[in-house]
């Protein structure tokens, strides 16, 4: 009896012909594919692009009127700050809604597979913006953490999304953090940034900051100017080493850290800086609004691919075509 209980294995013994394997890493390649289905997130913003996020307009901009026109705003405001509209005529939502599926055709004419999100009840007027919930890191996405109060819930919306997609939620923005996508770009597979302002701060870049350096991405945090909320505002990458800048909306010292990395500023043309909030598809080939002729033909003559869309209606309620499409998966460049 004693010699047959000293041959019994320890409890749980199973576990090790069961090993941990924690090797190969969760970002390697394959692993990506095998556990998660595909290889999720983008290692910079100009690679060849697979899937996006977006969400459809619904009448939530009906709401809008003629009558909340604030002079000093110069725009359509809401009294109870649930909206703002940056035109004195309320919105056409016939024509937006074409424009914004427009841009949808647009994509899927490029091969990319555009997600949607679900529809939100009508107190998101800005919820068609799905670049901002939202950043795209290499192996998957961080979930952000609306400023105003008109934006914040959109956050669950989009992980119930991604996360239907299979896609890997790396890190969620706590505590008093605001971070939101439109204001961070990839510059290289290494180096990033990310735009400081009324609606960003520096305890989203620092929560960020320490994901990214655990593989291997520097983060650059670029204080924004005046009430400018993002920095695709001023900034777009157009190919591996070409980005579309407003230099009036950029610290001379990123400028000079561009210079660093390789990358050659084309100047927008004053008074078309919606050209930047554009869209690259593939190195070389951005999808940009027609409201910026020539904008468009500077990228052109720098060997730029541009594929114009009308994209005027959905400006008016603050966002362009970047931030309209949140990617998913792109082929590292």
């Amino acid at each position: 009896m004693l010699r047959d209980e000293a041959a019994r294995a320890p409890l749980d013994y199973h576990q090790v012909l069961c090993p941990p394997v924690p090797e190969p890493g969760f970002h390697d390649p394959a692993e990506l594919e095998k556990v998660w289905g595909a290889q999720w997130g983008s290692h910079d913003e100009v690679g060849v692009l697979r899937d996006v996020l977006m969400r459809r307009p619904g009448d939530e901009l009906a709401q809008i009127t003629a009558d909340a026109w604030d002079e000093s705003a110069q725009a359509l405001v809401d009294p109870a700050g649930g909206w703002y509209w940056t035109d004195p005529v309320p919105p056409d939502l016939d024509v937006l809604h074409a424009q914004h599926r427009g841009l949808a055709e647009a994509l899927e004419a490029e091969g990319v597979h555009v997600h949607y999100a679900d529809p939100l009840p009508a107190r998101f007027t800005k919820a068609v913006y799905t670049r901002d919930p939202l950043v795209s890191v290499p192996g998957g996405v961080v979930i952000g953490r609306m400023a105003p109060l008109m934006r914040r819930g959109e956050e669950a919306s989009v992980t119930r999304a991604v996360a239907g997609l299979g896609v890997p939620i790396l890190q969620t923005i706590i505590g008093t953090g605001m971070l939101e996508g439109g204001t961070f770009v990839k510059l290289t597979p290494r180096v990033a940034a990310f735009g400081t302002s009324i609606r960003c701060n520096a305890e989203a870049a620092g929560q960020l900051r320490e994901l990214l350096a655990r593989i291997g991405v520097e983060l650059i945090v670029v204080p924004m100017g005046g009430f400018s909320i993002h920095i695709d505002g001023h900034f777009g990458m157009v190919d591996v080493d070409k980005a579309l800048v407003d230099a009036p909306g950029l610290p001379h010292w990123f400028l000079d850290r561009l210079g660093e990395l390789g990358i050659e500023p084309i100047w927008c043309h004053p008074g078309e800086e919606w050209g930047i909030n554009c869209l690259t598809v593939r190195p070389g080939r951005v999808i940009m609004p027609d409201d910026s002729p020539r904008t468009a033909e500077l990228l052109e003559k720098r060997g730029i691919e541009v594929v114009r869309i009308p994209y005027f209606e959905l400006h008016k309620n603050g966002g362009g075509i970047h931030c309209s499409t949140m990617e998913l998966r792109r082929d590292p460049a």
